[in-house]
């Protein structure tokens, strides 16, 4: 049975040749086969002119001429998709280990106006869907530590643990997971003391056994994989931020799947995570 290749969407961007670097390395790591997409349509709205397959062909035939030539070991595939950039791309993620795009940074995915291509991808996509930007590819390529925001534990949190494991193992990377549990805003900040202080079992200590037993088995398959349990109580989105420091390879995040179809509502971490993390950013599609 083929392996799924790692696809990567070009378009001959600045961002779009900082994706393709990170997956030309990311599949190198996991030893899969790497496919360039272009995806040529576009909206009839902003069509003044007929796109040009040719032109099309063309710019993805440089693509795959420049990662042979950085990455001669790869087995590389290309595909030109006769389809509008988002439409093509979900598409394109169905038989996909990991989709990659270019962004511009503070969320905005390239050929991303006004929602019409980036959220559409990230929230529909049948994969992981990893966001790289252009600084970011040289800056996090050796980072040492992969962080994977944790809503949910137990078996829940698989799609995500198996991308972290998978990704840090790659690197020689280790993990770090973080899980932040809160209480209804009533009791504010102070709920840790306020439940000791009424005798009850700190929920704190309920919420870490939780997290340890969650990643047992993955601690079990993966024994050389460093992994760093990061509990807090507070805000998901702000704990997972301050999780991410310079040593970051990579941020994991979920998305809920079992929203509207045509929802591109993808949650309030992950949207977080997109327009701040210093690094590239990863949304696992779960539940």
């Amino acid at each position: 049975m083929d392996r799924p290749p790692i696809t990567v969407g070009v378009d001959g961007s600045t961002e779009s040749q900082a994706a393709l670097e990170w997956a030309a390395r990311e599949a190198t790591r996991r030893e899969l086969p790497l496919r360039l997409a272009h995806a040529w349509m576009e909206e009839a709205l902003f069509m003044p002119t007929p796109p040009d397959e040719g032109v099309a062909r063309r710019l993805l035939e440089g693509a795959e001429a420049e990662v042979r030539s950085g990455h001669p070991e790869l087995t590389v595939l290309t595909r030109l998709v006769p389809d509008t950039a988002a439409a093509g791309l979900v598409g394109e993620s169905e038989d996909a280990e990991l989709l990659v795009l270019g962004s511009r940074g503070h969320g905005t995915v390239v050929g991303f106006l006004l929602g019409s291509v980036g959220q559409p991808v990230i929230a529909h996509a049948s994969c992981p869907v990893v966001s790289v930007r252009s600084i970011e590819a040289r800056r996090t390529m050796e980072g040492d530590e992969v962080v994977v925001g944790l809503s949910d534990l137990g078996p829940a949190s698989e799609p995500l643990l198996d991308a972290a494991f998978t990704t840090a193992a790659g690197r020689g990377a280790g993990v770090r997971a973080v899980h932040v549990w809160g209480a209804p805003s009533t009791f504010g900040r102070d709920v840790p003391d306020l439940l000791q202080r009424r005798g009850h079992q700190p929920v704190e200590d309920q919420q870490a056994r939780l997290l340890s037993e969650t990643l047992a088995p993955w601690r079990e398959r993966y024994p050389s994989v460093r992994v760093t349990e990061h509990l807090r109580f507070g805000n998901a989105s702000e704990e997972l931020l301050a999780a991410t420091s310079f040593r970051a390879a990579l941020v994991i995040v979920g998305r809920r799947v079992h929203r509207p179809h045509l929802s591109l509502r993808i949650g309030p971490v992950a949207h977080a995570a997109l327009h701040h993390a210093s690094c590239p950013v990863a949304v696992v599609p779960y539940g």
